[in-house]
């Protein structure tokens, strides 16, 4: 089943249990559709997004609520921040499991063999080629930073 479809069952399933986590799972629904429509350049047709598009809104999503919850914190806001962390554990739930450390090194030493690189100047390179793999399952600074380590 695509992602976008377990979202509106989870959705529909919050609603009629009125749950209160349905207003998260309203408002990544409705971002998602602001991207495909937004990335359309007729602006018609069904709204039926293909898996990927609908995890970088997730992630998108995901980055967001991370930076708030940190932010309400320095504010002493707990209230706001026990919102935030609910919506994050939802969006979470629809995110795939992270890989661990040990498999991203492994993917990054990887990308610098296939790619060649020799230098820090092949980061980008190296980069390219290893977020392709993880495909969001790892975050990208720790990628940066493991892609910097391996390179001579």
């Amino acid at each position: 089943m695509p992602l976008f479809a377990d979202i509106n069952t989870a959705l529909k399933e919050a609603m009629k249990a009125r749950d209160p986590k349905k207003d998260a799972l309203a408002s990544i629904k409705s971002e998602i559709k602001k991207q495909v429509i937004d990335s359309r350049s007729d602006g018609a047709g069904n709204i039926d997004p293909a898996d990927d598009v609908v995890l970088g809104v997730l992630q998108k999503l995901a980055k967001q609520r991370k930076e708030s919850i940190d932010e309400y914190k320095k504010a002493d806001r707990q209230d706001l921040v026990d919102k935030e962390q609910m919506e994050l554990t939802v969006i979470e739930s629809f995110l795939p499991q992270k890989m661990s450390q040990a498999e991203a090194e492994a993917i990054v030493k990887a990308a610098v063999a296939e790619v060649g690189a020799t230098s820090a100047k092949d980061m980008g390179k190296v980069m390219k080629a290893a977020l392709a793999k993880i495909n969001g399952r790892f975050d990208g600074k720790e990628v940066q930073a493991l892609v910097k380590a391996a390179l001579p």
